[in-house]
């Protein structure tokens, strides 16, 4: 696995040697920790835990403090992967200004390497400034879920007339303002390909096909949190929501019945008859505990 770390020289290196670039959401330190051994390039700290995390139906609940407070947790357990905080819906559509004190918080307070805004061409005098404040910005286009209401739901993007000249112009618009990459959601496959051609940074896919430059999905699909949920895009590679469970069923009963705990994970007195010593230790230093 590797392990210099993941800047956005590393992903345009990437891109030019035609490397595809792995990305997923995390939410906090312990599955920051897991993906990122497991060797995800990058880390997005998605406003998607509006829906996955929080239950709600959209992200638009999802605050910049609640970003901060998750990139935050991201950012402890991670090492090796970028870490990408989402700008949420509120928090910069109003003004320039108020995205780049939104923008900066999720870099100084959150930990996050870099922002991501939902978004095409209207957003890129924003980035532009962000990017010579000093924070990359990594674009959102096609099906951007802060539009859910005036996009009439979750629907693919540019099969209406105009379509793809549109979302070929807000990449470039995005592009040229400086973003670093471009993440392109919810559009045919054919568009992805054009645009991924067309734009000297990487792309990253999700329901957009394999000519992206990479690929994001949500971990919690990925892993089949929710047995209920399965958009066209997503590829489950297990079903934890099952193996979960199961696991619990069977704590559950074990504990009903008497056999949790065992005398292995209980404590005892010395063989003299004395308490432990106070210095004992409770907690297994392999889990990273005192």
């Amino acid at each position: 696995m590797k392990t210099t770390k993941v800047t956005i020289h590393t992903l345009q290196t990437m891109k030019q040697h035609g490397e595809r670039i792995a990305m997923l959401t995390a939410y906090d330190a312990t599955f920051a920790r897991l993906l990122d051994e497991a060797g995800a390039d990058i880390l997005l700290v998605g406003d998607s835990l509006g829906m996955v995390i929080q239950g709600h139906e959209t992200t638009l609940p999802v605050t910049l403090d609640e970003m901060i407070y998750h990139c935050r947790a991201v950012a402890r357990g991670a090492r090796r992967a970028q870490i990408v905080g989402d700008m949420p819906f509120g928090s910069y559509q109003a003004s320039i200004d108020q995205g780049l004190a939104a923008a900066a918080r999720m870099i100084k307070e959150g930990g996050a390497h870099a922002v991501k805004l939902e978004g095409g061409a209207q957003h890129a005098e924003l980035v532009r400034r962000l990017v010579a404040m000093g924070i990359p910005v990594m674009g959102h286009i096609g099906l951007t879920p802060q539009s859910f209401h005036q996009m009439g739901g979750f629907k693919v993007q540019g099969r209406e007339p105009g379509g793809r000249q549109r979302l070929l112009d807000d990449a470039l618009a995005l592009a040229d303002a400086g973003a670093y990459a471009i993440v392109l959601e919810g559009i045919p496959s054919e568009i992805a390909r054009e645009i991924t051609a067309a734009v000297g940074v990487p792309t990253i896919g999700i329901g957009a096909g394999a000519g992206c430059d990479g690929q994001v999905l949500v971990c919690y699909d990925l892993l089949g949190m929710d047995d209920t949920f399965k958009p066209k895009f997503v590829r489950r590679y297990e079903q934890l929501s099952v193996r979960i469970r199961t696991a619990v069923q069977s704590y559950v009963d074990d504990v009903r019945s008497g056999a949790f705990p065992s005398a292995q994970e209980s404590f005892a007195l010395d063989p003299a008859g004395a308490a432990a010593a106070p210095d004992a230790k409770v907690y297994s230093t392999v889990a990273g505990k005192p």
